[in-house]
């Protein structure tokens, strides 16, 4: 009977714990008198001792980046303090010639070979500076460590000289690249024959961007020119000449993805995402495992934006997205150069949740992406800096949501080995809240790892304890030295 009068006590404990929980604060953390960060942050793991291998990219650019001529050069003395953080690649911008010439950020390609030294289309540099410029970056990444990605937009030309179409029934279109025509470099020169239409087909199997100059990848030239010639082609020329070490393929959507297939079977063993701007999960998945590439999770993107910001409802966070279905391919992200200069708000996230979306990107599955222009904000800096080195380090094992509903989220990773995970508690309610949940830790002291709560906890002999988090914040709990 003792027995059982101990099991009804510690059922009815439990109970009232859990009761107690669920009521949420109405204040938020008390200020300590002392020093409150000094004191929890001297119980933390050193995190660099618990390194997990993973790391995060950077997305070097915005769109219209300033100075002109002059990007290359600033980017070059950020990429110290980008791999301490812990980034091990960078992402940069088209660096091709287009149409646009200095005011170019690359997505108007004419010339792919001329990466900032050829006079045409009103300048010799390119808006982020010349070749020059761009492998001394690329050298001193390399001397770090670090990998530079190149952005290739090879589904749309433009800039070149007008030329009849019998195609598109005598249509004159901009589709000569020549010398004289917007491509000085003389290599990759093209004609009507390139673009859709043409004598194989009227388009391939994705879908036209530009349709008047429209590259045609079934055409056995531009595959050559492209990246199936081991010796001339732009995927040799930029990987082996110039020493970018993977690509980011713009608007996947407008060729078959047997081309970025192609493509990187020419390039093995460097790194490759693609940009499928769609928020269906479905789609994505049947993209990455038809072109064997990973893809920029549009789908993660999308629910945040709606969990956090026109939904409000974090439920929303249980869905389907790339990092859950094909966690190997998914780049995860929270902004980008075209996200952050859309008016309409449903195709970004706000500067008020953004933190929230990276603490949720930073402790899942996927490989996640900081935008530059998130990072270099002196308000998001030091938080981004400390939620990196979280992933890099706590951000292991398997992936359990422990409570979900309209304002709370939270989740668990539980470790693997000496590591012992941590567990991520989103609130986006006007309150503090509290609630109790089951660890891996059997009575152990907890911390916040992203130090926006203030308490120091103790898990029971049952791994149970009750977390906080902040009003419209976040918490990220783990063990304590």
């Amino acid at each position: 009977m003792v027995i059982i009068h101990q099991r009804i006590i510690k059922t009815l404990a439990l109970a009232v714990l859990l009761a107690i929980s669920i009521w949420s604060c109405t204040k938020e953390d008390p200020p300590l008198a002392t020093t409150p960060r000094a004191s929890t942050s001297a119980l933390e793991i050193e995190l660099s001792t618990l390194d997990n291998a993973t790391r995060a990219m950077m997305q070097g650019f915005y769109w219209d980046v300033e100075p002109k001529g002059e990007w290359y050069n600033k980017i070059r003395t950020k990429l110290e303090d980008w791999k301490t953080t812990g980034i091990d690649r960078i992402w940069l911008p088209a660096p091709g010639k287009g149409q646009s010439g200095f005011n170019s950020m690359g997505y108007d390609p004419a010339d792919y070979f001329d990466l900032g030294e050829f006079d045409q289309h009103g300048t010799v540099e390119t808006r982020f500076g010349s070749r020059a410029e761009l492998e001394a970056l690329i050298d001193k990444a390399h001397d770090l460590d670090l990998e530079v990605i190149a952005d290739i937009v090879i589904g749309h030309n433009s800039g070149g000289g007008r030329q009849v179409n019998p195609f598109r029934n005598g249509e004159e279109v901009f589709s000569l690249f020549n010398e004289a025509n917007g491509n000085a470099s003389g290599k990759f020169n093209r004609t009507n024959a390139h673009f859709h239409p043409n004598d194989i087909h009227d388009k391939d199997a994705g879908q036209d961007f530009f349709p008047e100059t429209d590259l045609c990848h079934d055409q056995p030239y531009v595959r050559e020119w492209l990246w199936e010639d081991e010796t001339k082609s732009v995927a040799h020329f930029y990987s082996k000449v110039i020493g970018f070490d993977g690509w980011r393929f713009d608007y996947v959507k407008s060729f078959d993805p047997n081309v970025v297939k192609s493509w990187n079977a020419k390039t093995p063993g460097l790194f490759s995402v693609g940009e499928n701007f769609d928020g269906n999960n479905d789609v994505l998945k049947t993209w990455v495992e038809a072109s064997g590439s990973a893809a920029f999770d549009f789908a993660c993107f999308y629910k945040l934006d709606e969990a956090l910001d026109r939904h409000q409802d974090l439920t929303l966070l249980g869905s389907d997205m790339l990092h859950k279905t094909n966690p190997d391919k998914a780049v995860t992200f929270v902004a980008n150069h075209d996200t952050e200069k859309d008016k309409n708000p449903d195709n970004r996230i706000s500067a008020a949740n953004k933190l929230l979306a990276y603490a949720y990107i930073l402790t899942h599955d996927g490989y996640p992406t900081l935008f530059y222009s998130d990072y270099e904000n002196s308000t998001f800096k030091p938080k981004l800096q400390t939620l990196v080195k979280i992933h890099n380090s706590l951000a292991k094992g398997s992936i359990e949501i422990l409570e979900i509903n309209p304002t709370e989220y939270i989740m668990k990773r539980a470790g693997e080995g000496t590591n012992p995970g941590l567990i991520l508690y989103m609130n986006i309610s006007n309150n503090a809240t509290q609630r109790l949940i089951n660890t891996n830790w059997n009575t152990k002291t907890l911390v916040d790892y992203a130090r926006n709560s203030k308490r120091i906890l103790t898990t029971n002999a049952d791994g149970n304890v009750t977390i906080h988090a902040p009003a419209k914040s976040f918490s990220i709990w783990s063990t304590t030295k």
